[in-house]
């Protein structure tokens, strides 16, 4: 199975907000700087993220980005289910329609594969992707997306 980019982006984002230091609030515009991420697509995150109750948005002078405790609590397959949605894997639906749907055993493997994988995904924590060696490299990018070079 592969994530659509948007939820690489909105996984991207999490990680980063959860090794935030206190008090430390991103801008949309540094998240998708620090992350490689264009503005608009890192913006379409966040405003999901928010909707999902694991990010808090700001606006204004001192405004920024902050993990809510349920996103420091949310399982990674949650997130990834929530994101991805429970789209069609195989275009059964397309315009026209699969003529094999209606006797069709392909797409109720390709459901059973998702729920797998997924699964899979739900005894992963936030908090466990961002675990060292990543936590460091995290904390460290830069709004270029560049690490810090020599950090002391």
């Amino acid at each position: 199975m592969r994530l659509t980019a948007f939820t690489d982006v909105s996984l991207r984002l999490v990680m980063r907000l959860a090794v935030a230091r206190e008090g430390e609030l991103l801008t949309t515009r540094d998240a998708a700087g620090m992350l490689h991420v264009p503005y608009t697509h890192m913006a379409k995150a966040v405003a999901r993220l928010a909707e999902m109750g694991l990010v808090e948005a700001r606006r204004g002078r001192g405004g920024g980005l902050r993990l809510t405790e349920a996103g420091r609590r949310s399982s990674v397959g949650a997130i990834v289910r929530e994101l991805e949605g429970a789209g069609d894997l195989a275009g059964c639906e397309d315009d026209p329609p699969c003529p094999l749907r209606a006797a069709c055993r392909l797409r109720v493997a390709l459901w059973q594969a998702r729920e797998a994988f997924y699964v899979s995904l739900d005894g992963v924590s936030v908090e466990s992707l961002v675990s060292s060696p990543t936590r460091q490299t995290l904390t460290l990018l830069r709004e270029d997306g560049s690490p810090v070079e020599n950090p002391v």
